[in-house]
């Protein structure tokens, strides 16, 4: 089979790895370099991806959105001129961590332009990601199952694989944020070390889990703020917990800048190496 020729909107730490996964099964990789710090730059290249101007991205088979959830609106908004005059459409996947409303507005930006789209979710680190596709046109991302993506297509509407995204999100980063708020609230008031002790003895894969997780958060807490925003509006203002997330999305907000906090809770899970 052709391999297809696939642009990457984001050259991040996510999305330069799919487009390692992509260039290692032989597929052609764009994405553009504009704007990019030099450490993005170095990894798309490291990668094996192509800097490419915006004509040429949306003259591929696919287009991938990889891109911090904030601006996912913004990036779609970007691209609608030069889609809506480009002779070839290709299949936009939306694979950011967005509720299904916000895939909703997207879907919209974009109708005018002609280019399928397909509302799509990463499930998992950069080293093992999964595809989620949904939507009426999700089954023509089955190809991208030959170039090196693991894809499963949803028997589900536009939006399904969002919903899966918040949900999975909403346990893992949840708890993520559950353990460092309750670590912390147990060491300030002098708590910490019989904490420690009590989950080592009572709930040891939990603090094996947290142990794992808590002290790799730091680096990400800023990208994880507006993804608690869009989880927290995934449940809807009208159910409570929907304030658990704008807790979390307080918490990481605050991880993301607060050097003391982190390193407090990197030494603190630590102690279960």
């Amino acid at each position: 089979m052709t391999k297809p020729t696939i642009a990457i909107l984001g050259a991040g730490a996510m999305g330069s790895a799919i487009g390692r996964y992509l260039t290692q099964s032989g597929a052609r990789v764009l994405t553009t370099l504009e704007g990019r710090s030099a450490a993005s730059a170095s990894r798309a290249r490291e990668a094996g991806m192509e800097d490419a101007s915006i004509d040429r991205l949306v003259a591929c088979d696919f287009l991938l959105s990889i891109v911090p959830p904030g601006v996912a609106v913004e990036s779609a908004e970007r691209l609608v001129d030069v889609l809506s005059q480009s002779a070839k459409k290709p299949v936009y996947i939306d694979c950011n961590a967005i509720s299904p409303d916000t895939v909703a507005v997207i879907a919209n930006v974009l109708a005018s332009t002609g280019a399928p789209f397909v509302d799509g979710a990463i499930i998992g680190a950069p080293t093992s990601p999964k595809f989620y596709m949904s939507g009426p046109h999700a089954a023509q991302t089955a190809q991208l199952n030959y170039a090196g993506l693991v894809v499963r297509v949803l028997d589900g509407p536009l939006g399904a694989a969002s919903a899966l995204k918040m949900s999975y999100a909403g346990i893992t980063k949840g708890l993520t944020a559950l353990g460092s708020a309750m670590s912390l609230a147990a060491m300030r008031n002098g708590a910490g070390k019989a904490l420690f002790d009590e989950l080592s003895e009572s709930q040891p894969e939990l603090l094996k889990w947290l142990s794992g997780n808590v002290p790799r958060m730091p680096p990400k807490a800023y990208r994880w703020v507006a993804e608690m925003e869009e989880i927290a509006a995934f449940i809807g203002a009208d159910f409570v917990e929907h304030r658990i997330y704008e807790g979390a999305a307080g918490l990481y907000d605050r991880l993301s800048k607060d050097k003391d906090a982190t390193g407090v809770l990197e030494k603190f899970f630590k102690k279960e190496d």
